[in-house]
């Protein structure tokens, strides 16, 4: 097969309610939450990190999804269209999810940061509820980055000569859709994780546009054929 061209999808991930994608408590330096979130490595002069999505959670809820709706039970079962966009361990993936950035000048346009316990985040407190007592155990806090945040997504779907490029992009779009009515991240059957997609583009570029200088090169604007709000 020949590469014809790359696909670019971006957008907006805007947060309905709390999002909690695990990271790692020994590099988060907050004292006293037990569940923190994944954070980029603190740059010079900053304290913490910045919340992200991984790249890989966003494809891995993508690729769910859809598995859902054809039936597959495991990865190793998946079939087509999703081995092919999503991969498999002896195909490479035609989706390329990179990692979702925080909107930080927005977040300091939405959020008081200076009445906030946390720079980019919230904590919440749970328990667990013991049903024959009726009463909550074992409480603990929760890190989430909170509702109103914005994450820029950028997705890259490489086209072939094989005539694919329609039905895959369907596919993917269809999931960006589930996604919306899903969760993203941990305890969304809590609450956590719901999400909406906005200013979604979609566009495509032929190889002869990489060969272009720069200001040369046209790409064609193909979201409408896809994406209606």
């Amino acid at each position: 097969m020949t590469l014809k061209g790359k696909t670019i999808i971006e957008g907006d991930i805007e947060l309905l309610t709390g999002l909690h994608i695990g990271g790692s408590s020994a590099t988060s330096d907050i004292g006293g939450i037990d569940n923190c979130v994944i954070k980029a490595v603190p740059r010079n002069g900053e304290i913490e990190g910045i919340p992200y999505i991984p790249g890989s959670s966003l494809k891995g809820k993508l690729r769910s999804l859809l598995a859902k709706e054809y039936s597959f039970v495991n990865v190793e079962q998946d079939g087509e269209p999703i081995s092919t966009i999503f991969g498999t361990t002896n195909n490479a993936a035609r989706l390329i999810v990179s990692d979702a950035m925080l909107d930080t000048e927005r977040f300091k346009e939405t959020f008081d940061q200076d009445n906030m316990d946390l720079k980019w985040t919230e904590s919440k407190w749970e328990n667990k509820i013991n049903r024959v007592k009726g009463r909550g155990e074992n409480p603990r806090q929760s890190e989430r980055v909170p509702a109103g945040s914005v994450f820029h997504f950028r997705m890259i779907y490489d086209v072939f000569d094989d005539n694919t490029q329609d039905q895959h992009l369907k596919e993917i779009i269809r999931a960006l859709r589930l996604l919306e009515d899903d969760y993203l991240g941990g305890s969304g059957t809590r609450g956590y994780g719901r999400v909406k997609i906005n200013n979604l583009a979609i566009k495509f570029r032929t190889i002869a546009d990489y060969y272009a200088k720069k200001d040369e090169r046209k790409e064609k604007d193909i979201t409408g054929e896809y994406w209606k709000n």
